[in-house]
């Protein structure tokens, strides 16, 4: 089973280092465990404050958090026992009685190798709707910790450089329903996690759900969040999901609306508590790829940015920074092969808005594509990338994705980003 929840890949950081940062204490010993929530690597001290406001409250309870040293996440538990039946029963009680809906059982086997399985209660009892924020997911806020009117004093917010999240948008786990057994995709919602698998950080972008009998996209979602996925109603029930995130290759997964959900059936679908945690460990793009900034949206007849291009462009800049030996060709295209009217910044360098500043000329479609891509490349500059890490094609029209008469010759005009040396 490959549970690393939302954040979850670490390729470049080995378990030993992970082990090495945590208080040995903090190692959870073999057992079995009512789990009430779960934290990312990284949120200790929100494990912490947690286990503090339920002891708090309920001084009977005796909650503690432990690290779990495989999966590499903080548990925040009720109870440990040395006997399964045991911590069943005790868990359906958390859920009926202490107002812990998405209460479960998790075991933590002995062995060279740990291996850790999800227990499906065998019976269910009436669970209330819980008011604690307690779950599978307990991703955070930094600036503001909703549980139970626990608060953190807000940090100073570091400028956002790419597409990467910070922890103040991933997003905040729902209050716990009671878990519905069996679970199919109509009465379980997901949680497409998008990360950086190289250096486990979450990565802002959408997933398009695809009917695969139709082959047509039935609707894009937000990644890093909780939803109930769209029915196809078709005769199979499959869909796709597909991550298609700038700087990163394609991620496709297969799911069955029509299917029950078994644990531990696909390495990247797991059941967490009453989610089903679908994961996108996203792979920086190689060299000899080739992404297009969709996002990065031009005024007509200039090569001047529009405001809302920031974003992507940040996505860039942060591809650049993440990989200093890369060099890149900016290749620039236009919706057809007519002349016209050029506009182009003027000495203030405005990359984002048509001022009096601005010059106009008159210029064939090839000469507009080069002046977009050379706009691109002098604000990677002036982010402080080297000039001779970026080089220039001017395409004009020569290589419509579609007719320029289409409802979507607007994709026609486009600047893509070929990544030559990484």
């Amino acid at each position: 089973m490959n549970l690393r929840l939302l954040l979850a890949g670490l390729a470049l950081i080995s378990a030993t280092s992970f082990a090495q940062d945590i208080a040995p204490q903090k190692l959870l010993p073999a057992g079995y465990y009512v789990v009430v929530a779960a934290y990312r690597t990284g949120q200790e001290n929100f494990a912490q404050k947690y286990v503090n406001e339920l002891n708090t409250k309920n001084a009977e309870l005796h909650a503690s958090y432990g690290f779990d040293e495989h999966k590499k996440m903080y548990f925040v538990y009720l109870d440990r026992y040395g006997e399964f039946n045991t911590s069943v029963d005790e868990m359906l009680k958390a859920r009926k009685d202490a107002g812990f809906g998405g209460a479960w059982v998790r075991v933590l086997k002995t062995g060279v190798v740990q291996e850790y399985e999800e227990v499906a209660a065998v019976k269910e009892a009436p669970a209330k709707k819980s008011t604690e924020k307690a779950g599978p997911v307990a991703e955070e806020k930094k600036a503001e910790v909703k549980q139970e009117g626990l608060k953190e004093a807000e940090e100073p917010k570091e400028e956002k450089k790419s597409n990467e999240l910070t922890d103040e948008e991933i997003g905040v786990q729902p209050k716990m329903d009671p878990v519905k057994i069996p679970h199919s995709m109509s009465n379980t919602p997901v949680f497409l996690s998008l990360f950086n698998a190289r250096n486990n950080k979450v990565v802002k972008g959408e997933v398009q759900v695809i009917d695969v009998d139709r082959n047509a996209l039935i609707k894009k979602v937000k990644g890093n969040d909780y939803l109930t996925l769209p029915d196809p109603k078709s005769k199979t029930g499959k869909i796709s999901l597909v991550a298609d995130v700038f700087g990163y290759r394609k991620v496709q997964k297969e799911m069955n609306y029509k299917d029950q959900i078994a644990q531990g059936t696909e390495a990247y679908k797991e059941m967490f508590g009453n989610f089903i945690l679908v994961e996108f460990d996203l792979v920086r793009i190689q060299k000899g790829d080739i992404a297009t900034l969709y996002n990065v949206y031009f005024y007509n007849d200039a090569a001047i940015m529009q405001p809302d291009s920031q974003n992507e462009l940040n996505s860039l800049l942060a591809l650049m920074e993440e990989k200093p030996t890369s060099r890149i060709i900016l290749h620039g295209h236009t919706n057809g092969n007519a002349s016209g009217k050029i506009i182009t910044m003027g000495n203030s360098k405005d990359f984002f808005s048509i001022n009096g500043d601005v010059k106009e000329g008159f210029g064939s479609s090839k000469e507009l594509s080069e002046e977009r891509a050379k706009t691109i490349k002098e604000w990677l500059v002036s982010k402080g990338i080297a000039e001779n890490r970026v080089a220039i094609k001017a395409w004009g029209g020569g290589k419509m994705i579609h007719d320029k008469h289409s409802v979507n010759a607007k994709k026609n005009v486009r600047v893509e980003v070929e990544l030559v040396e990484d």
